[in-house]
C-alpha cells in the first residue's frame, strides 16, 4: 500500500507516465502562487499573473468578458451587432475590405439565431450581445466558459501547453498544433470557428518575428486589443 506521502504527491502530478500527450503538454503548477485563485473564472476582467487585476483602466460596463469582446462591434452602442457593424469593426482593427465583408456576414449568420430573444430568426442576421453566451463555439481554448467568463487556468495552459519555443508567446506553427488539438470530435462547425477566429487574429495582431504575444492574446478576450488596433490605424 502506498504511503499516505506518496499518495499527496502522486494527486498533485500533472504528466501521467503512461499518458505521452501530457508531457507534451505541460500545465503550469506554479499559477497559484503567480495568480490569486486562478481556477476561479472571472466575470468582467480577463486577468493573469501580470494583470490579476485585469486590463488597468478598463470599465466592463457590467459585461460579461465574452459580452465585452463582442461589444467591440456594436458600433452605436445599442446592445445589438448587425452584419454591417461587424464589418465595421473589422474594417477598423486592420482588416482587409474583403476579409471583412466574408467574416461580417460569416459571423452574424452562424451567431444570430442562437443569441435571438425568442423562437424567430432575424431576417437582418442580429447578434444580441446579453444572449451571446448561447453562441459559444465548441473545440477551443475554453478560456470562455459557458457564461461568458474568463477562465485563467485555462488561457495560461495555451501557452504551458502549446509555448515550446517562447513560453509567452505562440508562433504559427504552434497556433495550429493547438487548434488541432482542441478539436471535440465530429465538432466540424467549432473546428473551421476556431480556425477563422485565430488565423484572423495572426494575421492583424503577430509580431514582427511571427509570434502571438501573450498579452495579444489576452487582449482578444476584453476586446482590449481590439481597441488598441483601432487607435493605431487611426493614428497611421
Amino acid at each position: 500500500m502506498a504511503s499516505p506521502s506518496s499518495v499527496a504527491v502522486s494527486s498533485l502530478e500533472t504528466e501521467a507516465p503512461q499518458a505521452a500527450v501530457t508531457r507534451e503538454r505541460k500545465l503550469n503548477p506554479d499559477l497559484q502562487e503567480q495568480l490569486p485563485k486562478p481556477y476561479l473564472a472571472r466575470a468582467m476582467v480577463a486577468v493573469d499573473a501580470d494583470h490579476p487585476n485585469g486590463t488597468e483602466g478598463r470599465d466592463p460596463r457590467g459585461m460579461s468578458v465574452l459580452q465585452q469582446h463582442v461589444a467591440f462591434f456594436d458600433r452605436n452602442g445599442d446592445g445589438i451587432v448587425y452584419p454591417w457593424e461587424t464589418f465595421k469593426g473589422m474594417r477598423a482593427i486592420g482588416c482587409g475590405f474583403f476579409t471583412s465583408l466574408v467574416f461580417g456576414f460569416l459571423i452574424n449568420l452562424v451567431m444570430s439565431y442562437p443569441t435571438q430573444p425568442g423562437w424567430l430568426p432575424s431576417l437582418l442576421l442580429s447578434v444580441h450581445i446579453k444572449n451571446i453566451h448561447k453562441a459559444k463555439h465548441g473545440s477551443d481554448s475554453e478560456t470562455y466558459d459557458t457564461e461568458g467568463r474568463f477562465d485563467p487556468s485555462k488561457f495560461d495552459a495555451i501557452f504551458s501547453k502549446y509555448g515550446r519555443i517562447h513560453p509567452d508567446a505562440l508562433t504559427k506553427d504552434e497556433m495550429n498544433l493547438m487548434l488541432k488539438a482542441n478539436r471535440n470530435i465530429y465538432d466540424f462547425l467549432g473546428w473551421i470557428a476556431a480556425i477563422g477566429e485565430w488565423h484572423l487574429l495572426y494575421s492583424v495582431a503577430k509580431d514582427k518575428d511571427g509570434l502571438l504575444q501573450r498579452e495579444t492574446v489576452r487582449g482578444v478576450f476584453d476586446a482590449s486589443l481590439f481597441e488598441r488596433l483601432q487607435d493605431s490605424k487611426k493614428s497611421s
